[in-house]
């Protein structure tokens, strides 16, 4: 079974700590995490938020003197006029901001931390405990923006198995459940090749990556179908170096004796780790089912093709969630 982020990241060659911006700092799930984070040597954090409320709540968990562990609140931060300034710039196209509106604006937790981000205060930032999924990845794309060579913004979910597995029951990428409802065959080719690209450098193995159907190699006909099809061949031609195949049926890509018996020829089945799956629906339905049903871990969602690392949380998570995403973070920081 794949080494957790956390794990893996403490076995990498220790550099300069990355700094992680959390935009929910009072949070005690926050808190918790972020302490466990830093006291395993992962990152030094920023708590964004009411310095008075984060410090009770830190005191509250034996933190108040842990080393890496920085309170800042945009209420009293000289961050202010600079990130205000920052804010303007980038709304311009949109909107003529006056200076108190703007000033206003980035008080946000959110923002500000998105925008610790940008100016290089903070490596990454984490946030969307207790903030919808739509707020965080929208302060992202508007604070951070899209990595230069990345069409769109997608997520994925690291799904671990139960300790007591099988013996060879393997760790996932799940992309994408979280952000795009229904991706169209060029969308859905980009999200494997990130989904891909995610998976080498958070899970440290080689990625094959399944497109997902309610049909394998041909046993039905539909334009849903079709759409996987292209797909996967636009992403075999952009990508010829992945293993990459569909469209398949969970089954199929995932069994070793499916695979086999429904696509004898592909390298792919059977043997799957990055599942793509078609639409929005699909996506967030079968990694709640792995979850709930079959005990995976799931850590995410995690964001795909920023310019710098911000993630989200979901509002159930518990503080190792945290601690895990936080980790998730830093190798994306290293990963560049």
């Amino acid at each position: 079974m794949t080494t957790i982020p956390s794990q893996l990241l403490k076995q990498r060659a220790r550099g300069p700590r990355a700094v992680i911006a959390m935009s929910e700092g009072h949070d005690p799930r926050i808190i918790k995490g972020s302490l466990a984070a830093c006291q395993q040597g992962l990152a030094d954090i920023i708590l964004v938020g009411s310095h008075a409320e984060i410090a009770r709540v830190l005191d509250h968990a034996g933190g108040s003197n842990v080393s890496g562990i920085t309170i800042i609140d945009p209420a009293d931060s000289a961050y202010i006029a600079e990130f205000a300034n920052v804010y303007a710039q980038l709304r311009s196209h949109k909107e003529h901001l006056t200076e108190e509106t703007a000033r206003r604006t980035v008080h946000d937790p959110v923002t500000f931390a998105a925008l610790l981000v940008r100016t290089g205060c903070a490596h990454g930032t984490v946030g969307g405990a207790v903030t919808s999924t739509s707020k965080i990845v929208r302060t992202a794309i508007t604070m951070i923006g899209k990595a230069p060579d990345a069409p769109l913004i997608s997520s994925l979910f690291l799904m671990y198995p139960p300790t007591n597995a099988p013996h060879g029951t393997r760790a996932m990428v799940y992309s994408d459940c979280g952000l795009l409802p229904d991706p169209n065959a060029e969308q859905l080719a980009e999200v494997a090749r990130q989904a891909a690209n995610s998976f080498s450098a958070l899970m440290h193995d080689t990625p094959r990556v399944a497109m997902l159907s309610f049909s394998t190699k041909g046993s039905a006909r539909h334009a849903h179908v079709t759409k996987v099809v292209e797909a996967t061949n636009l992403l075999k031609d952009r990508a010829p170096e992945l293993l990459v195949d569909g469209e398949l049926q969970f089954d199929a890509a995932f069994e070793p004796d499916v695979g086999a018996l429904k696509a004898p020829e592909s390298d792919v089945a059977g043997h799957a780790n990055v599942m793509i799956f078609p639409n929005l629906d699909a996506g967030n339905a079968c990694y709640k089912v792995t979850q709930r049903l079959a005990g995976y871990t799931a850590i995410g969602p995690i964001l795909q093709g920023l310019a710098k690392p911000a993630n989200d949380l979901s509002r159930g998570c518990t503080a190792a969630d945290v601690t895990e995403i936080i980790a998730v973070t830093v190798l994306q920081v290293q990963n560049g």
